[in-house]
């Protein structure tokens, strides 16, 4: 998000407003919650970065935390909500996915992020059964075709 512009001081105008100074707000306890400051950029949006926006010099998960968050995920599944956006997803209704996504976490930004993590979840899933089909010998193309991921 690009910064304002200086406010006027004057209530009418494209920069109306009262002139004030920005406070620098701390981040909060619970947003970095596992997290460690990184100075290494992580330009792929990964699940061990938790602000990953585009290329970001922000914070990556601590390998404990990540290590709990993933087996978590894995011995508990998915949320009903997070199975209908998988299987919105699998018939490429991306757009419907975002807002179920919305509707149930409240903020378009939560949403993009939940939509991309079951997308990544979509794709780890297909390779992991091209992969068990190729060690087993069987055809991987047949089963990519007619995807949205491919």
């Amino acid at each position: 998000m690009a910064p304002s512009p200086a406010k006027t001081g004057l209530f009418v105008g494209l920069n109306k407003g009262h002139v004030v100074t920005k406070r620098e707000v701390p981040l909060r306890p619970s947003g970095r919650k596992g997290v460690s400051l990184s100075a290494s950029r992580c330009n792929a949006r990964s699940f061990f970065c938790c602000f990953c926006v585009d290329g970001c010099d922000r914070m990556t998960l601590v390998k404990r935390a990540w290590f709990v968050r993933h087996l978590i995920r894995e011995v508990a599944g998915l949320a009903p909500y997070e199975k209908r956006i998988t299987e919105l997803l699998r018939v490429c209704k991306d757009k419907r996915a975002l807002k179920l996504a919305k509707r149930k976490l409240g903020t378009h930004k939560r949403a993009k992020k939940k939509r991309e993590e079951m997308a990544d979840v979509l794709r780890r899933m297909r390779y992991a059964s091209a992969f068990h089909s190729r060690i087993l010998g069987g055809n991987t193309t047949k089963n990519l075709k007619n995807t949205c991921f491919g």
